[in-house]
């Protein structure tokens, strides 16, 4: 089996998530609000003026609107209104079986989280870079296919044999399909790559990778094809 070493070079905390939201879905959501001629107000005053027409409503209403424009494809009404009650109350980011929509319920409780003062749950991610160095430019090769799957598989070393994510996808970690693992790794960028390195910089949530931070230089091996 290849082997990799892995060394954390970097580990913080994120409120937010980079580029999340855009002037364009700060406007799409005051036109959505019944927000009078939003395109006159100026860029810099968008988000502020977001926040203060969804405080208008209460904090459910405002959850739904937020939600449905965020997911609204891959929920149904009914989901859409049950999920905006729950987030106030629960991170959804975190607890929801849809792994896939992580990163949205995340998003969408970020904005709520800042308008309403804290009445929703805290949000907080985790971005980190490590640079993976192989034995031979053929193994680094590996990440090029399944990339989410094949960086969990590394990952997962550096994390306490308790972490989470070795107690719910221990099967899927030794080998095999791994579809979850895209929904897990919100982000993850490739940067500063030789023929046998490779930095990466992952963004995910604390839930799956807060205990990273304690991961120190370690070698990782991955299961046979």
């Amino acid at each position: 089996m290849p082997t990799f070493t892995i060394e954390r070079l970097s580990f913080r905390h994120l409120a937010a998530l980079p580029n999340a939201w855009q002037n364009t879905d700060y406007l799409a959501l005051l036109t959505q609000l019944d927000y009078d001629n939003p395109e006159a107000i100026a860029p810099a005053e968008l988000r502020e003026m977001c926040q203060l027409a969804l405080t208008d409503l209460e904090p459910a209403a405002a959850a739904e609107i937020v939600l449905a424009y965020l997911a609204g494809e891959q929920l149904t009404e009914g989901q859409v209104s049950q999920l905006a009650h729950q987030m106030q109350t629960e991170k959804l980011w975190e607890e929801n079986p849809k792994l896939e929509l992580h990163p949205q319920f995340f998003n969408a409780t970020q904005l709520l989280y800042d308008a309403y003062n804290g009445k929703f749950p805290h949000p907080q991610a985790v971005e980190f870079t490590v640079k993976i160095t192989a034995a031979a430019p053929a193994d680094l090769a590996l990440l090029d296919h399944a990339p989410a799957a094949t960086l969990l598989r590394l990952l997962a070393p550096g994390l306490s044999d308790r972490a989470l994510l070795h107690r719910l996808f221990g099967d899927q970690l030794a080998g095999g399909e791994f579809p979850e693992a895209a929904a897990i790794l919100w982000q993850f960028t490739p940067s500063e790559q030789t023929a046998t390195s490779v930095v990466y910089d992952i963004i995910s949530s604390d839930y799956w990778l807060e205990d990273f931070k304690f991961a120190d230089t370690y070698e990782a091996t991955l299961p046979a094809a």
